[in-house]
């Protein structure tokens, strides 16, 4: 008999944790539901921990995601996490793979895609790499997420560091999200 796979999300989007955890629940998963550390750190105190975990980068109250990681590597280092993100940057997928992640994955990602990054435990040597030379924007949008990480998503603080006003660094994310 198959062991049971346990999974636990940590969206602070309802309406998404919700759309997450029916599709794996189909998928024969018992999903396990977060919002925040505080709730992860709450969950963890089961009999049965999860085997893996999908951790969306940016939570609510410009918490980062990146702190459930590592909680969740040092509390299990044979964990499965998947970090899923509509904030995707060079910056926070390395430190996502550096704290523990297997796989970050750029919204929008279905559920075959992150059930997919599961089971990768492996590099692709073989991935293409892109002939599109970085523009302006690429390296400020790169910049920017490169000092929100170091200030752990706190909008004020990276927008003091980049020397610009917090409603204009607040303005750059909107209009840049992925997706």
């Amino acid at each position: 008999m198959e062991a049971e796979r346990v999974l636990l999300i940590v969206e602070d989007d309802d309406a998404f944790a919700r759309t997450l955890q029916r599709s794996f629940e189909r998928r024969s998963y018992r999903v396990l539901r977060a919002a925040s550390l505080e709730d992860v750190k709450g969950l963890m105190a089961v009999d049965d921990p999860p085997g893996y975990a999908v951790v969306d980068l940016k939570l609510a109250g410009d918490a980062s995601g990146l702190a459930c990681v590592e909680y969740l590597n040092g509390q299990d280092p044979e964990m499965v996490i998947v970090v899923l993100t509509g904030y995707a940057s060079i910056v926070t997928a390395v430190e996502a793979i550096k704290l523990g992640a297997r796989h970050y994955l750029a919204k929008p990602a279905n559920t075959d895609d992150i059930e997919a990054a599961f089971g990768r435990a492996e590099g692709d040597p073989d991935v293409g790499l892109t002939e599109r030379k970085t523009s302006i924007k690429t390296l400020e949008w790169e910049r920017i997420h490169e000092i929100l990480a170091e200030t752990g998503f706190n909008i004020s603080e990276a927008a003091r560091r980049l020397g610009m006003h917090r409603r204009t660094l607040a303005r750059k994310l909107e209009k840049q999200r992925v997706k």
